[in-house]
């Protein structure tokens, strides 16, 4: 799983390109917040415009050229190497797919699971929620969720590929992971903390899902793991909290009820989950370095 191309930052190798002289941060900076941001914009303007199913089909086809073009497909050539490194794309082996999705899994439901806690201890500010998610126009419950799945799966697949692959991935050669993790995890929390639902108490869950979301791609050097978490985590956030189309969180903080068994075991979920999501990453690192060892 190690890099074919060497560091394809190394400006040694890039001199007479304009863009050398702008530091690798900052143009991994850049670049993961284009890539990531603006291709996840077209699934609103296309949803907006042209409605479901039609919105999805165009979608779909634009996400698959939006995948190859990012992993190093297409012009200009010069790119495509620095393209390919960045998006981690070597192929994984059966072990590593199986911590990868079961990290992936484990993550969504720590996100879920973290957010029924908060809303234990603070009341759920449904409306601030459902701000911006208004799924009526669409005339029925299985096109809302059509529109429910696309909108996850546009989300997790552009957000990590700016935000994991073409931002941190850069940052990691040169600065090393700890770096690299950190700042890609702060600037998706600060970019998803413009949201009407960006509570004092969601930012906690928002910088931690980047973090998480940040060591599943650095232990497992590829963005599958991370693409399913994204996109498990976010199926659950549009259906269920954003625009309640599978039910309504109705519990209340346990300043009124007491620490219930439901409260109880929300906390055992979440526990439980960030433990096997750790595990999953510490698995997925040994796995990944083994394969870079000489020979292996």
């Amino acid at each position: 799983m190690s890099c074919a191309f060497g560091d394809p930052y190394d400006d040694r190798k890039r001199r007479g390109q304009p863009l050398v002289k702008i530091p690798v941060s900052l143009r991994a900076i850049v670049s993961g917040l284009v890539i990531g941001m603006v291709a996840a914009n077209v699934w609103p303007l296309l949803l907006l415009n042209l409605g479901v199913p039609f919105a999805a089909i165009v979608e779909l086809a634009f996400l698959g050229v939006y995948l190859w073009w990012t992993a190093g497909g297409g012009p200009p050539r010069t790119t495509q190497p620095a393209r390919a490194s960045v998006f981690r794309g070597g192929a994984l082996t059966s072990k590593q797919w199986f911590w990868g999705i079961l990290g992936a899994l484990f993550f969504a439901v720590t996100v879920h699971s973290s957010i029924v806690l908060l809303f234990r201890f603070v009341p759920f500010p449904m409306a601030a929620f459902r701000l911006g998610y208004d799924f009526s126009f669409i005339p029925t419950l299985p096109l809302r969720w059509l529109a429910v799945i696309v909108s996850a799966t546009s989300a997790g697949i552009c957000e990590e590929t700016g935000f994991r692959g073409y931002m941190q991935r850069p940052i990691e050669v040169r600065h090393g992971a700890p770096v690299a993790i950190l700042v890609s995890s702060l600037f998706f929390m600060a970019l998803h903390l413009t949201k009407a639902w960006s509570l004092v108490g969601m930012i906690p869950i928002v910088f931690g899902a980047g973090v998480l979301l940040g060591l599943l791609a650095w232990s497992s050097e590829s963005l599958i793991p991370c693409f399913i978490g994204h996109v498990v985590m976010d199926i659950g956030l549009f259906a269920f909290w954003w625009t309640g189309i599978a039910g309504d969180f109705t519990e209340r903080p346990i300043g009124e009820t007491g620490p219930d068994r439901a409260f109880l075991i929300a906390g055992v979920v979440f526990l439980a989950s960030l433990s096997a999501v750790l595990l999953a990453i510490s698995r997925l690192r040994r796995l990944t370095r083994s394969d870079e060892l000489p020979g292996a």
